[in-house]
């Protein structure tokens, strides 16, 4: 089991594009790997990124991933403003599976992975996987941990977990389908979630003030995935967070509405944790994380578990 955690100054190394071949998809799979310069037995983390961004998006949780000690790989889907894909396309309706199936390409071809990244070689913990994802990734990522999506008459879509993945981190994710805006039904009708078989462990990040255009509900919406799914979960609602949760999308970029540096470290540290004591049983990282956030004078959020 990796010991404390490593300073953030540790070396990270990364390559892109890393490319699996993927036939029927229409373009070959580009991938990012980031990984710590030395050290052995690594965990995985598979992340997938919200609409419209890549493999390249994402640094302050990334690049501290990394740097603590964690394989990350970061799949660049068909929806990706580097592709272009236009609304009118052919795979345009079917890009929600894609992106599931990119997660599932990727856990298929971590020998051509590792392979590829140079001194990566034999290094890779394969017994220890996770999935993240924020937005649009957390519900591509959920369905690795046993969400599936609701057809038109209300019943559920195919399993598509995976026993590779052992945890999993959903990070503004959204909720039941129930209460989605007219334009979310027609447009995005695979935004009809279940998650009463999403049994895997997991940390489901909601922000209080992530009022969605895609749903009628408010910010509790984001708490769904915690309050509708069975097993060992927890919930840390931050206080004052928007969509993008302080900026966890990358460094001053547009789409950040409410950054905030000291929240995106809550982020990281707690995320790091979280996954640490999710994939090594007996480490207790997570709960003196939890513990610091309780006894805190002015904490940034709240945690729940159950």
């Amino acid at each position: 089991m990796p010991g404390t955690f490593l300073s953030d100054s540790t070396m990270v190394i990364s390559a892109k594009p890393v490319v699996l071949p993927a036939p029927g998809r229409g373009e070959d799979l580009q991938v990012r790997v980031s990984a710590p310069a030395a050290g052995g037995d690594l965990p995985v983390v598979l992340f997938s990124h919200g609409f419209g961004w890549s493999m390249n998006g994402y640094a302050p949780l990334a690049d501290f991933w990394a740097a603590q000690d964690f394989v990350v790989v970061q799949p660049t889907h068909l929806d990706s403003r580097t592709l272009g894909l236009p609304p009118e396309d052919p795979r345009t309706p079917r890009i929600w599976r894609f992106r599931i199936e990119d997660l599932t390409r990727v856990l298929d071809g971590l020998d051509v992975l590792e392979a590829s990244v140079p001194g990566l070689a034999g290094r890779l913990d394969r017994d220890r996987i996770a999935v993240a994802g924020h937005s649009w990734g957390a519900q591509t990522a959920s369905t690795l941990l046993g969400a599936r999506v609701l057809d038109s008459d209300g019943v559920p879509g195919e399993d598509m977990s995976d026993p590779r993945v052992k945890a999993g981190v959903l990070l503004a994710m959204a909720g039941l389908g129930d209460d989605l805006t007219p334009f979310a039904v027609e447009h995005l009708p695979f935004m009809r979630p279940s998650f009463d078989t999403m049994t895997t462990p997991a940390l489901i990040v909601a922000g209080d003030r992530d009022d969605s255009a895609l749903s009628t509900r408010g910010p509790d919406w984001f708490t769904d995935p915690y309050t509708y799914s069975p097993g060992n979960k927890s919930l840390l609602t931050l206080f004052g967070a928007e969509h993008s949760l302080g900026g966890i999308p990358g460094y001053e970029v547009a789409e950040t509405t409410d950054e905030s540096p000291a929240r995106v470290a809550l982020l990281q540290r707690l995320t790091t944790a979280y996954l640490r004591s999710a994939l090594y049983p007996g480490d207790t990282g997570w709960k003196a994380a939890a513990v610091a956030l309780e006894e805190d004078p002015e904490p940034l959020g709240k945690l729940e578990s159950k």
